[in-house]
């Protein structure tokens, strides 16, 4: 994982568990608000190909 990626990781920990806002999560851990909301999409053709 990357360091972002930690980080990303640790600011939705803080908002879950300590209920924090998300954006003083993103501010606290250095992380945009773009890159906490982000979830990545797959297709099914990904699915097939990957079988």
């Amino acid at each position: 994982m990357s360091r972002e990626g930690q980080r990303r990781e640790l600011a939705v920990k803080a908002v879950a568990i300590n209920g924090v806002s998300i954006a003083l999560a993103c501010r606290a851990f250095g992380v945009s608000e773009t890159c906490y909301r982000y979830s990545l999409k797959l297709d099914e053709e990904n699915e097939q190909i990957a079988t």
